[in-house]
């Protein structure tokens, strides 16, 4: 069985995307070059309350590719995949083609 997370208040579930280490040409990139500062939302919690108890929602949706800080987050394993749980104020923005 399969365990699914799902977020509490304005958390976000990440799976970090993996740029490769190689070109199409076959050159190995160093390793500097390969950060993992972009990850897909996998889940999104419902978002947080105001102080005056409006529910303020998450601003990112499951799906789309996230620009996120170099450090930060917290590591979470499930089954044999590694995420990472965000706060939604903490990613950096939005990435589109």
């Amino acid at each position: 069985m399969a365990k699914r997370l799902i977020p509490s208040l304005n958390r976000v579930l990440i799976e970090k995307i993996v740029p490769p280490s190689k070109t199409n040409s076959g050159i190995l990139l160093p390793e500097k070059t390969t950060k993992l500062n972009t990850g897909k939302v996998v889940a999104v919690g419902p978002g947080a309350h105001s102080r005056d108890g409006k529910l303020i929602p998450v601003s990112v949706k499951e799906g789309e590719t996230v620009l996120l800080p170099e450090y930060g987050g917290t590591e979470v394993k499930l089954g044999d995949k590694e995420y990472h749980l965000y706060r939604d104020e903490d990613i950096l923005g939005t990435l589109h083609d």
